[in-house]
């Protein structure tokens, strides 16, 4: 059946998962071993650290604090990029006034927007918060107008012919044609958001991974740098395994029973 490929594929997927695993940490200690130096430390003395910072140091606080600013600005970007995204792919007319904005907003560097953002608002967390939408949601509204621009008007022309209210058919017709690009917005919104986050923090926040690393890095302590990284990037994969993929695999159940 056309709609249980990507259970299929998930589960192959995820199978695949720990070998993968075991092949990086190899090249990565033979690696460590080759080099001898202090700038690459082997995944034994980042795993020592890790170990330290979880029993006695702050790794915990650090990653929830980090954790909800991602949660926070993600949360702002789709709901102001979704909403932008389907006004622009439904109504042409807004879509060319608007879109040399989200062409400009594109392509500024996400370090401008945390400078201009501290400027603006002072080294605080409602500045952080806003410099991070401000990179994100152009992003999601490009993906959600290019959903709207593909919905398929026989399924608005049957809701119409079997009287659905407007909340039914955003329900029913409406939100499931566009779940795979919220799915996209979402897994390209974790990559992106987590990473302008930690700049953030190391720029103008008194806590955090982003601060942790800008901390360690004084200190040239790789271990400490690569420690934090991997201890967050487990986290964000944890995220992408448990919440964006089983959406992923909703969305194109949706698409194999309707194609």
């Amino acid at each position: 059946m056309a709609f249980e490929r990507p259970k299929l594929e998930f589960k192959a997927s995820t199978g695949l998962f720990g070998p993968s695993l075991i092949v990086l940490l190899a090249v990565w200690f033979v690696a460590a071993r080759l080099l001898d130096s202090r700038a690459l430390p082997g995944p034994e003395d980042v795993a020592s650290f890790l170990v330290h910072e979880a029993i006695a140091g702050p790794l915990f606080s650090e990653l929830g604090v980090t954790l909800l600013r991602v949660a926070v600005s993600f949360a702002i970007s789709m709901v102001i990029g979704s909403a932008l995204g389907i006004l622009l792919g439904l109504f042409p007319a807004l879509n060319l006034f608007f879109d040399p904005w989200l062409t400009v907003l594109l392509n500024i560097p996400a370090v401008v927007f945390i400078v201009l953002a501290y400027i603006w608002l002072g080294l605080n967390e409602t500045a952080a918060i806003f410099a991070v939408v401000l990179n994100k949601f152009p992003n999601v509204a490009v993906t959600l107008r290019e959903g709207a621009r593909a919905l398929d008007t026989s399924y608005s022309d049957m809701a119409t012919v079997f009287r659905f209210s407007r909340l039914k058919t955003l329900k029913h017709v409406v939100l499931p044609q566009l779940e795979p690009f919220f799915a996209a917005a979402t897994r390209s919104g974790i990559a992106l958001i987590w990473k302008i986050v930690l700049v953030v923090e190391l720029l103008g926040r008194s806590n955090g991974v982003g601060f942790e690393i800008h901390l360690h890095f004084q200190m040239f302590d790789l271990s400490a740098i690569l420690g934090y990284t991997i201890a967050f990037a487990v986290v964000i994969l944890a995220i992408e395994y448990w919440a964006v993929k089983p959406m992923e695999r909703r969305s194109r159940r949706w698409r194999g029973r309707h194609a």
